[in-house]
């Protein structure tokens, strides 16, 4: 992958992962929705893709010898 993910925003795909939509994560990680928001945006750029969807089979389908925390 060209530009690498944070710390930050791995944390917000894997709770994307678990199904959590923005408030729940914002609410989780003690940052407001606007904030997460920007992480998404900067995910998808990454990732270049254009939904969470995309993220997800993106992230997973180039990372997969990654162990995703399901708890």
């Amino acid at each position: 992958m060209k530009d690498t993910l944070t710390p930050r925003e791995l944390e917000i795909l894997n709770l994307l992962i678990k199904g959590y939509h923005n408030p729940k994560i914002s609410e989780i990680l003690c940052i407001s929705e606007h904030t997460t928001k920007a992480h998404l945006a900067s995910i998808y750029e990454k990732l270049h893709v254009t939904n969470k969807i995309q993220a997800i089979i993106r992230f997973l389908k180039d990372n997969k010898d990654l162990k995703i925390i399901t708890e």
